[in-house]
């Protein structure tokens, strides 16, 4: 699949917001700690891609009922669903400068009943975008950091209408914000996400 940013500018994929704040100190001193120690920016995106990954639960995994969307809350409260910790490592990378992407896939909703929209990144290395998946693993969930072939945590299944959206945002979706900014738990966010971009 061809990956296709929104906008044509790459500085719009470092630039920092209120949802991607990078510029935050909390950001800014996590991205410092996990740059130490590393040799360049592949092995800290390597790096900052496992952090939140590992160390940041997916809230429905931990059983978290609280909803997170900027980026450094999501550092400090550690945790957030698949749409949070995608901000989370955006801010990360892009506070190293690697250009960093949201991008999006349509899949069948936890129990089956219809569809919910997942978030994940792209990051810009070798002078292309290469999806990654920070959700977490789980049993039957193995994503991994590659820039040789996608690693990502699901892979659409077109016979049951999912599908990847190819759109590489520079901001999150709005549909996607909006549900997020406005649900007082995530009970009420699994049933307020879009199901479709």
């Amino acid at each position: 699949m061809e990956l296709i940013q929104n906008t044509a500018d790459l500085s719009a994929y470092l630039a920092a917001d209120e949802v991607i704040d990078h510029h935050h100190p909390l950001v800014r001193e996590t991205a410092a700690r996990l740059a130490a120690g590393v040799e360049d920016s592949y092995g800290y995106a390597r790096a900052a891609y496992a952090f939140v990954r590992d160390a940041i639960p997916h809230s429905q995994d931990s059983g978290d009922l609280r909803v997170t969307w900027r980026a450094s809350d999501v550092l400090e409260q550690r945790t957030g669903v698949c749409h949070a910790k995608a901000h989370a490592l955006a801010a990360l990378l892009r506070a190293e400068d690697i250009p960093t992407a949201l991008c999006y896939q349509r899949l069948v909703h936890d129990g089956g009943d219809g569809h919910v929209v997942h978030g994940l990144v792209a990051v810009r290395f070798r002078g292309a975008w290469h999806r990654q998946d920070p959700r977490g693993n789980k049993p039957g969930v193995d994503a991994r950091f590659s820039l040789d072939g996608e690693r990502l945590a699901w892979i659409p299944d077109p016979r049951s209408h999912e599908v990847d959206y190819p759109l590489l945002y520079a901001e999150p979706h709005p549909l996607v914000l909006d549900a997020l900014q406005a649900a007082p738990d995530r009970p009420h966010l699994w049933q307020t996400l879009p199901g479709t971009l």
